[in-house]
């Protein structure tokens, strides 16, 4: 929060996960339990599923980490062939270029071997929604929950009946949701991707480099009492 005190309301906190830092805990409150969210509660993603995460920021990543430790198949994409390659060690079953490769659909769906994702976290807006709804196999869905590109454009709403696919717009989640993640996190031992950790006095830093948009994963501000 970007502060050394708070006041809060004790229905507001939840305790954090015994197997993280700090620093790991701070990644969950916003982008954690977006992606928890969007795949295990709107997106009821099962193991052996396919999921794909559009880009290598917060949600994604992180999406990416609990798919894994849930045993689903996850497919990134970016437009550095080196964060597609960090995704994979991190166990993504492949990526996809979306900068050399326009019509980026195709590729994910030959990765399934043509059967679709069945879930999607759609962060990338209108430029982006298009090819991630041509992603997804019947019955398949997709968690709205960012616009990096813009929003409007025109959904297809055909398509979305006639392969009876889901969208659903996801913003953050619950209290329950988040101690449902606290949980599978201890469970199964997952991490947080964290790019860089800043000191406090170094905050103007860490906006600057968020701002720059080459991180991979998440930016922390460590906050220490006086």
């Amino acid at each position: 929060m970007l502060s050394q005190y708070v006041a809060l309301d004790e229905a507001g906190v939840v305790h954090i996960p015994a197997s993280l830092t700090y620093e790991e805990a701070a990644t969950l409150p916003c982008a954690g339990v977006t992606a928890w969210n969007g795949l295990f509660n709107r997106g009821q993603m099962q193991p052996g599923d396919y999921v794909l995460l559009e880009g290598t920021g917060g949600v994604s990543l992180l999406g990416l980490v609990l798919a894994v430790a849930d045993g689903a198949k996850p497919i990134i994409t970016s437009s550095h062939d080196e964060k597609l390659a960090r995704a994979k060690a991190l166990g993504a079953v492949g990526g996809v270029n979306y900068r050399t490769t326009v019509d980026w659909e195709k590729p994910v769906m030959a990765l399934t071997g043509g059967v679709g994702v069945q879930e999607v976290l759609e962060v990338g807006g209108k430029d982006s929604l298009v090819h991630a709804l041509g992603t997804l196999g019947p019955g398949g869905r997709v968690a709205l929950i960012g616009g990096l590109g813009g929003f409007g454009g025109d959904v297809p709403v055909m398509a979305l009946m006639n392969a009876n696919l889901t969208a659903s717009g996801i913003y953050v989640g619950s209290r329950a949701d988040f101690e449902a993640l606290n949980a599978f996190i201890d469970a199964h031992h997952v991490k947080p991707v964290i790019d860089r950790v800043f000191e406090f006095q170094d905050a103007a830093a860490a906006l600057a480099a968020m701002d720059g948009g080459e991180s991979f994963g998440k930016i922390v501000i460590r906050v220490s009492a006086p």
